[in-house]
């Protein structure tokens, strides 16, 4: 797997569990070896996968922040340039400068027990920034938090990220964290990279069923001829307002599939005949998975929708996506 990070550029990693994020992240800090011995990390061209890592001048923010308890913040955040060989008292002075950098100014003297989870991780992050590093790696750095304060560090943590001249690699399996921190994505699944690029166009062109999960679509692959997707895996064939030719990959999100209880009257080119798998609550909406054959699918209607058409596990329905919804583009 190659992975290249530009000097001021953000890339995530996201994949689901398993998928290799925090042991490429790990190798990158030499906390991991290499797994055949010639991998190679270089940070501003220079070679640094024979270092400890104590040496590579990376910095780090781990998953649960690993705080040392006995230290206050200042000097948590003081301890990697004194490890550096900064003295005591310039060390504090940087430390200071950090905490106040991050709006952690007045707790200096705390211990890590005494802070929040969102403070904890400003803690860490200004620790790992007062060395000055050219790489900086973040593993999961929201995932220990509640959903209101995660909210508001995300928000602060990219505007640090924006200020940081190195590259930095964040770890993550939250497609939102993703999105909002990342210049840059990178997918993997089982330890390999199965897709990349722009967060827009990552979202807007999955191109494998666990990138359309994430980013809530359904996604098919198949043979385009003209207006029809012939769809692999007996999924039937679908008609689209995209013209291509050849292999593609053929998306459509879960609001635009219409559901009825009998087959509706002018029969919409791209209809078929559905059994309801589960019907699940999702915020204001319902997701609706639909079991083929022909075409399994995610439709999301009103809860009001669910009572009208007595939507049940096992129930049938017809279910019907227009052409101008569907989006075709190459595989």
């Amino acid at each position: 797997m190659e992975l290249a990070a530009a000097p001021g550029e953000v890339v995530a990693l996201l994949g689901p569990n398993g998928a290799g994020k925090s042991t490429a992240l790990r190798a990158l800090a030499g906390l991991t070896p290499m797994a055949d011995g010639t991998g190679r990390v270089r940070v501003d061209g220079a070679a640094i996968h024979a270092l400890p890592p104590e040496k590579r001048r990376i910095g780090m923010v781990f998953q649960d922040y690993l705080l040392f308890p006995h230290l206050s913040a200042l000097e948590n955040v003081a301890f990697g340039l004194r490890a550096q060989g900064t003295g005591r008292r310039e060390a504090r002075r940087e430390a200071a400068g950090w905490l106040e950098r991050v709006g952690l100014g007045e707790y200096a003297a705390a211990r890590p027990r005494a802070l929040s989870g969102g403070q904890a991780q400003r803690v860490a992050l200004a620790r790992a920034l007062a060395v000055r590093p050219r790489l900086l790696l973040l593993d999961e750095p929201l995932s220990a938090l509640d959903a209101h304060t995660r909210l508001e560090i995300r928000a602060a943590l990219r505007r640090h990220l924006a200020g940081f001249g190195g590259a930095a690699v964040v770890v993550t399996h939250d497609p939102l964290d993703a999105m909002v921190l990342a210049d840059r994505l990178v997918v993997l699944e089982g330890g390999r990279v199965v897709q990349e690029g722009e967060p827009a166009e990552v979202a807007r062109r999955p191109r494998t069923g666990y990138v359309a999960r994430l980013v809530g679509l359904n996604l098919y692959r198949g043979h385009a001829s003209g207006g029809t997707v012939t769809l692999r895996d007996g999924g039937g064939r679908l008609d689209t307002v995209d013209r291509l030719e050849g292999e593609v990959f053929l998306a459509f999100a879960p609001s635009a599939v219409a559901l009825y209880r009998s087959r509706p009257d002018g029969s919409p080119r791209n209809l078929w005949r559905a059994r309801v798998g589960a019907v699940e609550r999702q915020g204001d909406r319902v997701r609706v998975r639909l079991d083929g054959p022909p075409l399994a699918a995610a439709a999301d209607v009103t809860p009001g929708a669910v009572a009208e058409l007595e939507l049940t596990e096992g129930s049938r329905v017809w279910a019907a996506v227009k052409a101008t919804e569907t989006h075709v583009y190459p595989a």
